[in-house]
């Protein structure tokens, strides 16, 4: 009798915990597909922004962390068609993007390099960035997305996102803090070899002001040195 007790014991706790697991992932899928949809729509409906950025790279082998601060504008032209343009400073450098194609500027060395966008590595925060530009489906296509929870950044809620390639691509995976408008302001990018690129927006102005796509020509000097991405 006892151990008719023990074992219906164990088939109770063993049903009420995966029971449980059950129902915590159905709300969590719900509350994923809620996030990809309001983030679906404002990426709709956001044409131009400006604002503030801040881009930390992490060796993680040595622990060492450095940071690049700079101001970004950006417009959205319609699906992945987005122009993007960061003057960072301290080193001084200059980010543009436009068409699928990228050019970082580099004063003090008086190069400039160029390329294609995709599956470039010489733009990490054109690569975090880069989500805001993806429709619910093309997350989707390309990664397997889960919902990591709801956390503090700088004072704000906002949901915790984990992207992971379905096919090989050349970091490991990332992750996306959304606010409730459905807007990425923090993206990190895990490479392969476990260094870590983290891109944070703040001071952000939405569809405020008309941008001249102009701005995203980078003019270089006739003397300087052109690298291919």
């Amino acid at each position: 009798m006892k151990k008719h007790s023990r074992t219906l014991l164990f088939a109770v706790i063993f049903a009420f915990v995966f029971g449980t697991v059950s129902v915590a992932e159905t709300r969590a899928q719900g509350v994923l597909n809620e996030i990809l949809k309001r983030m679906d729509t404002h990426k709709d409906w956001l044409e131009t922004l400006k604002g503030n950025v801040r881009m930390a790279k992490t060796n993680t082998q040595l622990k060492i962390t450095t940071t690049q601060d700079g101001e970004m504008v950006y417009v959205n032209k319609g699906g992945r068609d987005i122009a993007l343009r960061i003057d960072w400073r301290e080193p001084e450098e200059v980010l543009s993007v436009i068409k699928g194609e990228y050019t970082l500027y580099m004063p003090r060395l008086n190069q400039a390099i160029k390329g294609k966008t995709q599956g470039s590595k010489n733009a990490q925060a054109n690569s975090a960035l880069s989500f805001m530009s993806m429709s619910k489906k093309e997350l989707t296509d390309t990664y397997d997305v889960k919902y990591l929870g709801k956390v503090t950044l700088d004072g704000t809620q906002v949901w915790h996102l984990g992207l992971y390639p379905k096919k090989k691509q050349s970091y490991e995976s990332a992750e996306l803090w959304v606010d409730g408008d459905g807007m990425p302001i923090q993206a990190k990018v895990i490479e392969l070899n476990k260094d870590l690129t983290t891109v944070r927006l703040s001071n952000l102005k939405k569809n405020e002001v008309r941008i001249n796509t102009k701005v995203f020509e980078v003019k270089l000097p006739g003397n300087v040195k052109i690298i291919k991405g």
